[in-house]
């Protein structure tokens, strides 16, 4: 019951970090700053957590 409750835990961090990159790379984009290192760095991350999130689903968590 441990690993399963740490796997929610997981999902749950990783969508609520999903959440605040988005909120980042909009509050960037308000600022017209796409083409910075910082956006570009978010986005890179936003793709990675992205297909950790799919996965997640794909598998029920």
């Amino acid at each position: 019951m441990d690993r399963l409750t740490a796997f929610d835990q997981f999902a749950s961090d990783v969508r609520r970090e999903l959440d605040e990159t988005a909120r980042h790379m909009e509050k960037l984009r308000a600022e017209n700053r796409v083409k910075s290192a910082t956006y570009k760095q978010l986005f890179a991350i936003r793709s990675t957590l992205k297909e950790i999130d799919r996965r997640l689903v794909e598998h029920g968590l």
